[in-house]
């Protein structure tokens, strides 16, 4: 700016490239575009320019007439009823005449002119330009803009290109005035006043508040200035060009300076927000999901220990029923009134397996394998219950983004793709590749080892073997006792006492099987319910730490957002105000 500036103009200039510059960084580091940060980092630089005067508006709309009239000079820039402007052109003062070609199509005019020493002047191709690039050439313009001067023609009156070019504009905040060109075609005042009302309603539809909105005639204006005064009147160029010397005075241009990069803030940080509440809400619903997860991990857990307690007392009531019926045999064996069969050892031992162990070590060995069988199938059951959810999750993001080609890369949405995607791979691996019959081995072989860890059966055999000999090594005990009855003089005294020592020895073998069995039983089942939901976790653990720290950022961005917005409206209410 070369303007002196005040005090509390140099405050509110140095608040402005504060508010900013902080824009600048949280727009660095969170997803906005390339083009966005551009914008800003344009506007930022553009505090340090002349303030810069954008004419905007459809080819045939007199653009490049009006900036002719506006400056005095005929044949500055070229005019005709075709599409003349195929390039931005950029007025700014020289001591002398001068064209010389930038990049990106801009071509830089010198001349001369007083107005110039103070603004510059962009005349851009028509918003329906032929060429569609000019098009995107002067909407990246507009950003640049500290004030815009949209032409529209009295024949014409806000097509359907000028419409749609005014509501990108929009959202820039940019004080925009409304000309209406080639009003010396009407035939009188009162059709005049029909076009002005109805481009200014039309007008604020569109864009909401409009600076003013000026009826002239680029054509009569040139020629008053050319020499004919007497069309001066006529051509509406008095309160417009008064209304241009007291806008941009001094004070008017500092103020609309400030405006320019705060409206263009202002814009990024609406378009940002929306983004970051954009991608809060889907981090909510992978919130949700992984919510979802551990709560049916936990009614899981729940499940699986009330079906493998009864399980277990279904195991248990086989050897309690084993040795319910052992007690009743030794009861009706061992007593005086068969004498005779006790000294027949080989009958008794038969009867003691046939009525006592009968077909228990089977019944056990089975029951074990259906718990076996059980425990990896819930569990297959669960991995499949989290690929469903996964795949619910995924359904959801590709519905989202149908017809928008897919999310872009470094984006939170093409990060959470990702992410939940290999999820779902990772676990519909582990489905496939889950050994259920190996995994049913491992745990049956645990099974019996219990029973071998007892001391009561040997390595390599099977449980129901292992079973069996458990309850049968009681009969070896039995034995002993029917010997002793055999050589025994006092056989009434003798039989209680050895029927109540086989009872004992039969109950201490089975609560020692009981024991071991329940005990290991419940120990694989606990770590086998441990080791399957540290397999969820750890597949589930990295979109875990995603999503709680993309929360984290993304909140605390909202937050910084959300104060630079509030300073950004106070920094332009202070200007509007004209404080």
């Amino acid at each position: 700016m070369d303007t002196l500036l005040d005090e509390h103009q140099e405050q509110l200039l140095k608040l402005t490239r504060h508010t900013l510059g902080q824009l600048r960084d949280v727009l660095g580091d969170s997803s906005a575009a390339a083009e966005d940060r551009a914008a800003l980092a344009e506007s930022l630089r553009q505090l340090d320019e002349l303030f810069l005067l954008v004419i905007a508006g459809e080819f045939n709309s007199g653009k490049s007439s009006f900036i002719n009239a506006l400056l005095g000079q005929v044949g500055l820039l070229a005019e005709g009823i075709t599409p003349t402007t195929s390039q931005i052109h950029l007025l700014k003062f020289g001591e002398t005449s001068s064209q010389t070609p930038r990049e990106k199509g801009v071509w830089v005019h010198t001349a001369p002119i007083p107005l110039l020493r103070n603004i510059n002047i962009v005349d851009t191709p028509g918003t329906n330009a032929i060429l569609r690039e000019h098009e995107a050439l002067t909407a990246d313009f507009i950003p640049r803009s500290d004030l815009v001067l949209f032409l529209t023609s009295a024949d014409r009156p806000f097509t359907e290109s000028e419409r749609a070019f005014l509501e990108r504009i929009r959202d820039w905040g940019k004080k925009i005035i409304l000309i209406i060109n080639k009003v010396d075609i009407l035939a009188n005042e009162a059709e005049v006043a029909q076009i002005v009302g109805f481009v200014r309603d039309a007008g604020k539809r569109l864009i909401g508040e409009i600076g003013a909105v000026f009826p002239v005639s680029a054509r009569l204006a040139q020629k008053a200035k050319a020499g004919e005064p007497r069309l001066w009147e006529a051509s509406g160029f008095e309160p417009l060009e008064s209304y241009i010397e007291k806008t941009l005075d001094d004070r008017g241009r500092f103020r609309l300076k400030l405006l320019n990069p705060l409206g263009v803030g202002q814009k990024l940080v609406k378009k940002q927000l929306a983004l970051a509440q954009e991608d809060l809400s889907g981090l909510a619903d992978d919130s949700t999901l992984l919510s979802d997860i551990e709560t049916q991990q936990r009614y899981y857990q729940d499940d699986m220990q009330r079906q493998f307690t009864a399980r277990l007392s279904e195991i248990d009531n086989l050897i309690y029923a084993m040795e319910k019926r052992g007690n009743e045999f030794f009861d009706e064996t061992i007593r005086l009134g068969r004498i005779t069969d006790l000294i027949q050892a080989n009958k008794i031992k038969n009867q003691y397996e046939e009525i006592v162990i009968a077909d228990t070590a089977q019944k056990i060995e089975s029951r074990v394998g259906e718990l076996v069988d059980w425990l990896v199938e819930q569990d297959l059951r669960q991995w499949s219950a989290v690929a469903e959810h996964l795949a619910k999750r995924r359904q959801e993001h590709e519905d989202r983004i149908i017809g928008q080609g897919g999310p872009r890369e470094g984006t939170l949405a093409y990060d959470r793709q990702r992410l939940v995607d290999s999820i779902g791979k990772s676990v519909q691996l582990a489905i496939e590749n889950y050994d259920n019959e190996g995994e049913a081995a491992r745990l049956a072989e645990s099974a019996r080892m219990a029973v071998v860890e007892t001391g009561l059966a040997g390595v390599g055999i099977g449980l129901g073997v292992a079973v069996a000999l458990a309850v049968q090594v009681v009969w070896a005990d039995v034995t002993g006792i029917l010997t002793g009855i055999a050589a025994a003089t006092l056989g009434l005294l003798i039989l209680p006492m050895r029927r109540r020592k086989a009872r004992q020895q039969l109950e201490e073998k089975l609560t020692a099987l009981r024991h071991q069995l329940m005990s290991s039983l419940t120990d694989q089942f606990n770590r086998e319910m441990r080791r399957a939901a540290q397999r969820i976790e750890d597949t589930i653990a990295p979109f875990s730490r995603f999503v709680r720290a993309e929360k984290e950022r993304l909140e605390e961005q909202h937050t910084q957002l959300t104060e630079l917005e509030t300073q950004i409206l106070g920094l332009k209410g202070q200007l509007a105000n004209g404080e």
